[in-house]
Protein backbone atom coordinates (compact mmCIF):
# COMPACT_ATOMS: atom_id res chain seq x y z
CA UNK A 1 0.00 0.00 0.00
CA UNK A 2 1.41 3.53 -0.47
CA UNK A 3 0.90 6.39 0.65
CA UNK A 4 0.00 9.64 -1.48
CA UNK A 5 0.30 13.06 -0.01
CA UNK A 6 -2.44 15.46 -0.31
CA UNK A 7 -1.90 18.46 1.48
CA UNK A 8 -1.64 20.10 4.78
CA UNK A 9 -5.08 20.06 6.84
CA UNK A 10 -4.99 23.74 7.10
CA UNK A 11 -5.71 23.63 3.18
CA UNK A 12 -8.63 21.40 3.23
CA UNK A 13 -11.17 23.61 5.56
CA UNK A 14 -14.77 22.03 6.38
CA UNK A 15 -17.20 22.00 3.28
CA UNK A 16 -14.39 21.18 0.61
CA UNK A 17 -12.47 18.98 -1.67
CA UNK A 18 -9.31 18.31 -3.13
CA UNK A 19 -8.64 16.70 -6.17
CA UNK A 20 -5.23 14.45 -6.31
CA UNK A 21 -3.62 12.60 -9.29
CA UNK A 22 -2.11 9.34 -8.14
CA UNK A 23 -1.09 7.65 -10.93
CA UNK A 24 -1.94 8.39 -14.63
CA UNK A 25 -5.56 6.48 -14.82
CA UNK A 26 -7.01 7.41 -11.15
CA UNK A 27 -7.16 10.34 -9.47
CA UNK A 28 -8.91 10.69 -5.82
CA UNK A 29 -10.90 13.61 -4.11
CA UNK A 30 -10.77 14.06 -0.91
CA UNK A 31 -13.33 15.94 1.05
CA UNK A 32 -13.79 17.23 4.09
CA UNK A 33 -17.41 17.54 6.03
CA UNK A 34 -16.81 18.87 9.40
CA UNK A 35 -13.70 18.07 10.28
CA UNK A 36 -14.46 13.95 8.89
CA UNK A 37 -11.92 13.45 5.33
CA UNK A 38 -13.22 11.10 3.13
CA UNK A 39 -11.35 10.01 -0.27
CA UNK A 40 -13.78 8.85 -3.60
CA UNK A 41 -12.61 7.81 -6.76
CA UNK A 42 -12.81 10.66 -9.01
CA UNK A 43 -14.77 8.87 -11.65
CA UNK A 44 -18.51 8.35 -12.82
CA UNK A 45 -18.87 4.95 -12.88
CA UNK A 46 -21.83 6.01 -15.67
CA UNK A 47 -19.68 7.45 -17.96
CA UNK A 48 -16.10 7.44 -16.51
CA UNK A 49 -16.34 11.15 -16.11
CA UNK A 50 -14.95 13.61 -13.28
CA UNK A 51 -17.21 12.58 -10.61
CA UNK A 52 -15.39 15.02 -7.63
CA UNK A 53 -15.35 18.22 -9.80
CA UNK A 54 -19.32 18.47 -9.27
CA UNK A 55 -21.54 19.80 -6.39
CA UNK A 56 -21.36 17.51 -3.18
CA UNK A 57 -23.29 18.27 0.33
CA UNK A 58 -21.29 18.17 3.44
CA UNK A 59 -24.58 16.88 5.14
CA UNK A 60 -26.12 14.18 3.62
CA UNK A 61 -22.19 13.27 2.34
CA UNK A 62 -22.79 13.10 -0.72
CA UNK A 63 -21.23 14.04 -4.34
CA UNK A 64 -23.23 14.91 -7.07
CA UNK A 65 -21.68 13.94 -10.74
CA UNK A 66 -21.48 17.52 -12.83
CA UNK A 67 -22.73 15.98 -16.19
CA UNK A 68 -25.65 13.67 -15.39
CA UNK A 69 -26.26 14.19 -11.76
CA UNK A 70 -25.87 10.79 -10.25
CA UNK A 71 -25.14 10.96 -6.50
CA UNK A 72 -22.50 8.58 -4.84
CA UNK A 73 -22.36 8.60 -0.79
CA UNK A 74 -18.67 9.35 -0.39
CA UNK A 75 -18.92 7.40 2.91
CA UNK A 76 -19.15 4.58 1.03
CA UNK A 77 -18.75 5.26 -2.68
CA UNK A 78 -22.16 3.68 -3.36
CA UNK A 79 -24.21 4.88 -6.23
CA UNK A 80 -27.68 6.57 -4.80
CA UNK A 81 -29.47 7.57 -7.71
CA UNK A 82 -29.60 6.79 -11.92
CA UNK A 83 -27.84 6.68 -14.06
CA UNK A 84 -24.99 5.12 -11.92
CA UNK A 85 -25.44 1.93 -9.91
CA UNK A 86 -22.15 0.48 -9.61
CA UNK A 87 -20.24 2.39 -6.72
CA UNK A 88 -17.09 3.75 -7.04
CA UNK A 89 -14.09 3.12 -4.91
CA UNK A 90 -13.70 4.64 -1.29
CA UNK A 91 -9.63 4.81 0.33
CA UNK A 92 -8.62 5.42 3.79
CA UNK A 93 -7.61 8.99 4.75
CA UNK A 94 -5.44 9.61 7.46
CA UNK A 95 -3.53 12.84 8.98
CA UNK A 96 -0.23 13.40 9.79
CA UNK A 97 1.97 15.73 11.46
CA UNK A 98 3.12 17.06 7.78
CA UNK A 99 -0.62 16.80 6.50
CA UNK A 100 -3.37 14.63 4.39
CA UNK A 101 -2.23 11.46 2.68
CA UNK A 102 -4.06 8.56 1.07
CA UNK A 103 -3.47 4.82 1.32
CA UNK A 104 -3.69 3.72 -2.24
CA UNK A 105 -3.83 -0.26 -2.73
Amino acid sequence: MAEVEVCPLAELPPGTVRIVQVRPLLSIGVYNCDGELYALEDRCSHDDGPLCEGEFDCGERVAVCPRHGARFDITTGRALTLPAYIPVETFPVRVREDGIVVVEA
